[in-house]
């Protein structure tokens, strides 16, 4: 281990009181000195902390000047997030930016000294910008494929791609925008520079194109930054652009203090232009690097950890091999259903379970490839009455394609009442701009065909069950769906894609739609393609701290289906933890078989009987007063607290605290569905009605 600190102070103990806590990896992390440090680090094994605490050591040892540090991430809450660790550490002074905002900062400190003159105004107009650059070459895109172009114009300056190359290389890197060719791209690329010129202003992305400039162009103002900032940490590091090396390589200069931490099984964005090739390939370009790793996962349990462990050696996506420090937990299932409805309504019936036994609604999330996907999972959650939020977009309903879908098709059912739903379904979402062939390509373009699909998916499921059924009474059931949508809440399950999942975790994860064609995508063909896939089905599985399903299904529909569980999947688990489709209710029972029933000594089958403690329709032994009242003070609390009755406690909690009649807290905390966060919560209240009852 290279470990260096300076001769001109001792460590005191106020320094080495930051290690303690530290395992002996994050030690090394935190003080290791003198040599650039690249640290991989595996899921959930606290790299955040060991990068704030190197700071804090440098800092409080004396290596570091807390003024000369630059901790540098990719999005303002994770620059927020390492400048409150700091904050707890005691360091108010170190600075903690995203890459922009840095860079912002100093361009416009010397771009005048540089170029006699202020930096041009960032614009937050690019879209009109780019409308307008379009037009002038006789395109009209739409807003979906306006994003899909923004998306290029991004894509193309983190890469270092000139317009006047975007078509040669657009093509060869597989990157389409669908109606429009490379060619026509590559032309709005260049006209959207012209009109910024024009305008006088940059945009987001030119930031880092500016500042790259002037420190490129002025050796004195790049001396000057690499003197003020002489010890740069990356975070996140595996999401590196091009672009965003190059100005590292001018911000670090000749110094030996800097450090990146990074994780290359956990890039999921390189299309738009994140490459780990700059993590792994870190020490061959910088001179004696000491490369550490993080292994201890302190998030999962050792059955999650096993799965991802043998995920990332199948799906080969150079992940290190974990070592699970948690307490052991229940064994990850992969279960398959028969249809999508049974799925959804199969993992409504799981996170029940899971809430039932403790689990807070905020601490489960039901994670998709798509957007696409989430009409389903809302749509059963709210059928049960389950509290959820969307990550990252709006409910299904209020998606302004959708909008846009049953306000047609509302118009259409008036003026043709009698039409059939699909036919008539299917015609209006061709008016609207869908098509039967799937977009070639990804970004809003085909987030909107998906939408639209889930749409006609609707009319077609209710022509299954109603197969004379015309246009009006879908358009009927499309309005009560969206007037019934479940209100999102902060405190529900969080249903999101795999992408903007990254960088949290959950107690409870259901990994959803896990059939080939959509994990991976079937638009996923290459080799670098599958690799991205699969680094993203990695992230998934490393979301779970305890409680992990895989599920997928083998048709839309009722009846037989083609599917075929997604490839990722294979060998993960051992034979007892894959639940068959034949088998999936014996199999619920088989593990209920250690409990029974104590009024007629037959075995408990579902979570809310074993919560109780007897049978649904068995005997009842509870003194119905205290039902009653513990039910009017529920229906109070949760009006105080403007939530849902069952976020205070399930009707099945309610009823097995005044079964059991429990007197002391830990008795109360012992009931399913309490635990320590209900019982701070609520816990007193409770005792004081269950100890008056028996006064």
């Amino acid at each position: 281990m290279s470990v260096w600190l300076p001769k001109v102070r001792a460590v005191d103990s106020s320094a080495e009181r930051l290690l303690e806590g530290l395992d002996a990896d994050q030690r090394r992390v935190a003080t290791t000195f003198g040599v650039p440090v690249a640290v991989i680090a595996g899921a959930g094994t606290g790299k955040t902390r060991a990068l704030t605490h190197r700071i804090a050591y440098g800092v409080a040892s004396g290596v570091y000047s807390a003024n000369s540090v630059l901790a540098l991430t990719f999005t303002t809450r994770a620059a927020g997030e390492l400048r409150s660790r700091l904050h707890d550490l005691g360091l108010t002074t170190v600075q903690a930016r995203t890459f922009h905002s840095a860079a912002l900062r100093q361009a416009q400190y010397f771009w005048p000294r540089a170029y006699g003159s202020e930096l041009p105004p960032v614009s937050d107009e690019r879209a009109i910008m780019l409308a307008a650059a379009a037009r002038k070459v006789r395109l009209a895109p739409e807003s979906g494929q306006l994003r899909d172009l923004l998306t290029e114009v991004s894509w193309a300056k983190v890469t270092n791609v000139a317009p006047a190359d975007y078509a040669q290389l657009a093509e060869s890197l597989g990157r389409e925008v669908a109606g429009f060719s490379a060619a026509q791209v590559g032309q709005v690329l260049g006209g959207y520079e012209r009109v910024k010129s024009e305008r006088g202003l940059i945009d987001f992305d030119d930031i880092l194109l500016c500042t790259v400039a002037l420190l490129s162009e002025h050796s004195d103002i790049a001396e000057e930054v690499c003197a003020t900032y002489q010890h740069l940490l990356v975070d996140e590091y595996q999401d590196v652009s091009p672009l965003q090396q190059t100005l590292l390589d001018l911000w670090w200069g000749s110094g030996t203090q800097h450090c990146v931490v990074g994780d290359p099984a956990q890039t999921i964005h390189s299309f738009a232009g994140a490459s780990p090739e700059f993590l792994l390939g870190f020490p061959a370009r910088q001179r004696g690097a000491e490369v550490i790793r993080l292994v201890r996962d302190y998030r999962s349990t050792p059955e999650v950890v096993a799965v991802a462990n043998r995920a990332a050696t199948r799906l080969r996506i150079g992940a290190v091999q974990l070592e699970a420090v948690a307490a052991s937990g229940p064994a990850p299932q992969i279960v398959a259903w028969e249809n999508d409805a049974a799925e959804a309504a199969g993992v409504a019936r799981w996170l029940i379970e899971r809430h039932e036994a403790g689990t807070r609604w905020r601490d489960l999330a039901v994670l998709y490839r798509i957007h696409a996907q989430s009409p389903l999972f809302e749509a059963a959650l709210a059928e049960v009455q389950i509290p959820f939020t969307v990550r990252g977009a709006e409910g299904f309903y209020q998606r302004g394609e959708v909008r846009q879908a049953i306000t047609a098709l509302h118009r259409r059912a008036v003026d043709t009442p009698t039409q059939q739903a699909v036919p008539g379904c299917r015609q209006v979402l061709i008016e609207l701009g869908w098509s039967p062939t799937a977009p070639s390509g990804q970004g809003r373009v085909r987030e909107r065909w998906e939408s639209w699909s889930a749409v006609l998916a609707l009319a077609e499921d209710l022509a299954d069950a109603q197969p004379a059924a015309e246009l009006t009474t879908f358009v009927a059931e499309l309005e009560r769906r969206a007037a019934a949508e479940h209100p999102l809440t902060p405190d529900g399950v969080t249903l999101s894609t795999l992408h903007a999942a990254k960088g949290l975790e959950w107690s409870g994860v259901a990994l959803v739609g896990l059939a080939d064609g959509t994990v991976p995508l079937s638009l996923a063909t290459t080799a670098a393609e599958l690799a991205e896939e699969a680094r993203l089905f990695y992230v998934g599985i490393t979301r779970a701290e305890r409680d992990l399903m895989m599920s997928w299904s083998r048709s839309r529909h009722s009846g037989p289906g083609n599917r075929q569980p997604s490839r990722f999947l294979e060998g993960l688990t051992g034979p007892a933890s894959v639940v068959p489709l034949a088998r999936r209710h014996r199999a619920q029972r088989v593990s209920a078989l250690s409990q029974t029933c104590r009024a007629c000594g037959r075995s408990l089958n579902t979570g809310a009987e074993r919560k109780l403690g007897r049978h649904q329709d068995c005997p009842a032994s509870f003194d119905e007063g205290v039902h009653s009242t513990l039910l009017a003070w529920r229906a109070r609390e949760a009006q105080q607290r403007g939530l849902p009755s069952y976020c205070v406690f399930t009707d099945a909690t309610v009823l097995a605290i005044a079964e059991r009649h429990p007197r002391d807290a830990a008795a109360l905390m012992a009931v399913p569905g309490v635990g320590r966060a209900k019982f701070d919560q609520f816990g007193d209240a409770v005792l004081e009605i269950l100890n008056v009852a028996v006064d």
